[in-house]
C-alpha cells in the first residue's frame, strides 16, 4: 500500500473537520452581523429623533428671539 492511499483517509476527515469549523464561523458571523445591522438600525433612529429635537428646539429659541435669528441668517 502506498503512503497516497493511506494518507488520502486522513486528509479527507482533515477537510471534513476544517469545512464544518468554516460553516460554524459563517454562522456566527452572519449572526453577528444581523446583529449589528440591528445596532445600526436603532442608531439611525436615534440620531434622527436628536436632528428633530435639535430642530424643534433651534426654531423655539428663534420665534422667542427673531432679532437673533435675523442676524444669524445675515
Amino acid at each position: 500500500m502506498s503512503d497516497t492511499a493511506l494518507t488520502r483517509p486522513l486528509r479527507r476527515e482533515q477537510l471534513q473537520a476544517r469545512l464544518e469549523v468554516l460553516k460554524r464561523e459563517d454562522r456566527a458571523g452572519e449572526a453577528r452581523l444581523r446583529e449589528l445591522e440591528q445596532e445600526l438600525t436603532k442608531l439611525r433612529q436615534t440620531v434622527l429623533r436628536i436632528s428633530g429635537a435639535i430642530q424643534v428646539l433651534e426654531e423655539l429659541l428663534g420665534e422667542e428671539n427673531p432679532a437673533e435669528t435675523a442676524i444669524g441668517r445675515i
